[in-house]
């Protein structure tokens, strides 16, 4: 059995099972706990397909991107080139990158278009759209998590700093340096699947039909990402600016990377999925509302 101080301070000379199956346990502790590079992406698409199969997917294919960084993350360990994150604080412009993204993705669902930016084009996408009530509905571009994952995988944080710093250099070769990121990215993977399937089914919980629920669930969507990629893009800048921001940490006695402080992180899992979150839903409720209303009042008077 691993213990937790096992977990977050790995010995020397592992066996690379070991390493591995550490890599896979500290990937599901990231995936499970508040992090603000996952959560605030995987609800805001999942929610938006509003199914268990719909968030499952948002969840893998988020992961997906995260993964193949995080390979190429624990490669850089091992080769010693990663000593980047230890030099240079990239926090904000990570913030910043991922806040952009959010906004160029929650504006598409919102008003069709990716801020006039042909990313649409890039991804061979096409417009979807369907109207509810006379409202224009723009479907969920699942496509966009997988960069998303791409781009939050630069994101360093406590976890990161064991695999790279710790796991990966213990490997045999550099040929198996990738492997400690994916099996870390597997693990966040499994979790982010659970959640995916969770957030999906919120608004399974009350009884709507199911035109309510489609556009609850893209309103809620876009509204998550493209205000959300707003507090992204301020947090991002404001780091840049003052970087002693980032070091901004109300202790909270739990030994658990992301629930062992109050910081810049949690606070932005908060802002975006607590407070965005949850008001886009209970306001996307009575827009539903309203908007059945007024089809019921039309047909009545038909």
């Amino acid at each position: 059995m691993i213990s937790l101080s096992t977990l977050l301070n790995p010995p020397k000379g592992l066996p690379l099972l070991d390493i591995l199956l550490i890599s896979l346990i500290l990937g599901m502790l990231h995936g499970a706990t508040p992090d603000e590079h996952t959560w605030p992406i995987t609800f805001s698409y999942a929610i938006g397909k509003y199914s268990t199969k719909g968030g499952m997917k948002a969840g893998f294919l988020f992961s997906l991107g995260f993964t193949i960084q995080r390979a190429f993350l624990t490669t850089l360990g091992f080769i010693g080139l990663a000593e980047i994150y230890q030099k240079y604080n990239l926090d904000g412009p990570v913030y910043l990158v991922v806040g952009v993204v959010m906004g160029v993705a929650g504006a598409y669902i919102l008003r069709g278009r990716y801020l006039h930016l042909p990313i649409d084009k890039l991804l061979k996408s096409e417009h979807h759209s369907e109207k509810t009530g006379g409202v224009e509905l723009h479907d969920v571009p699942l496509k966009m998590t997988v960069v998303h994952g791409l781009i939050a995988g630069f994101g360093f944080g406590a976890y990161a700093s064991i695999i790279t710093f710790v796991l990966a250099p213990q490997v045999p070769s550099v040929f198996y340096a990738p492997l400690p990121g994916v099996f870390f990215g597997i693990g966040t993977m499994i979790m982010q699947i659970l959640f995916g399937a969770l957030f999906g089914n919120i608004l399974r919980a009350k009884k709507l039909s199911e035109a309510e629920i489609s556009y609850i669930a893209r309103k809620t969507a876009g509204r998550v990402l493209y205000y959300g990629g707003i507090i992204f893009v301020i947090a991002g800048l404001l780091i840049i600016v003052f970087p002693i921001i980032d070091n901004f940490a109300i202790p909270t006695g739990n030994p658990i990377p992301n629930l062992n402080a109050i910081d810049i992180g949690f606070l932005l899992v908060i802002l975006v999925v607590g407070l965005i979150g949850i008001s886009s839903i209970i306001y996307g409720i009575r827009e539903a509302s309203k908007i059945s209303k007024n089809d019921k009042a039309k047909i009545m008077k038909l």
